[in-house]
């Protein structure tokens, strides 16, 4: 299948879904976990019939979904399907979707030379690399329980700061989080980026990107 952009996903309106680094996300508010564990039995039964698999994360009072097609490292038509037939089982259990408070990270570590040091945070972080995948310049946890690390070219003038954030959110959720951030005593560092990203930092000039889907190839 052909993998689907931004905005053809967005075209979709899937209510309470988010595009979030290659993934359909969004979180079920089941507000006890025998209705969490019931959901997820559901989507299961589901799933198999489609032979087409998310991951799940079951929680006491929440199940967060992510839907992806690993074939093109996106999201395609499968997942969206996938995705209007998980919003159904949530609708017939009397339970919700949201996305707003759904976020992603991952780590971005600044450096002129990313193949000397992919390697090393690669072994002591027993993560993967996707060089399989065609990419060159991240790792991976296979077991996807800890952010990706990605390798972002800089400069190697002094004093610099090597390690940043990358949070992915749902675009109408940058506003409230810059507000927020700002209130809290930080800065906006720049905005040239905007729709993609914008760039914080804490008042001791540490740095995080908060990023989104718009605006990419």
């Amino acid at each position: 299948m052909t993998k689907l952009t931004g905005q053809q996903i967005a075209g979709e309106a899937l209510d309470g879904w988010v595009l979030l680094l290659g993934g359909l996300h969004t979180r079920i508010r089941t507000r006890n976990f025998a209705t969490g564990l019931s959901v997820v039995d559901a989507i299961g039964a589901a799933a198999e019939e489609m032979d087409h698999h998310p991951d799940l994360d079951l929680r006491y009072t929440h199940v967060d979904v992510r839907l992806t097609s690993h074939d093109t490292r996106g999201v395609t038509e499968r997942d969206v399907r996938l995705a209007r037939t998980i919003s159904r089982i949530a609708a017939e259990a009397g339970v919700e979707l949201e996305s707003a408070s759904v976020s992603r990270m991952e780590l971005a570590l600044d450096t002129p030379s990313h193949e000397e040091v992919l390697p090393f945070w690669a072994a002591v972080l027993a993560m993967k690399d996707q060089s399989e995948a065609g990419v060159d310049d991240e790792v991976r946890d296979p077991y996807d329980a800890l952010p990706a690390v990605w390798f972002q070219k800089s400069g190697g003038e002094e004093p610099r700061q090597r390690w940043h954030l990358d949070v992915w959110v749902d675009p109408e959720q940058v506003r409230p989080r810059i507000e927020a951030a700002l209130a809290a005593g930080g800065t906006l560092v720049d905005d040239e980026g905007a729709p993609s990203f914008w760039v914080l930092a804490d008042p001791e000039g540490n740095r995080v990107c908060l990023c989104t889907w718009q605006d990419r190839g």
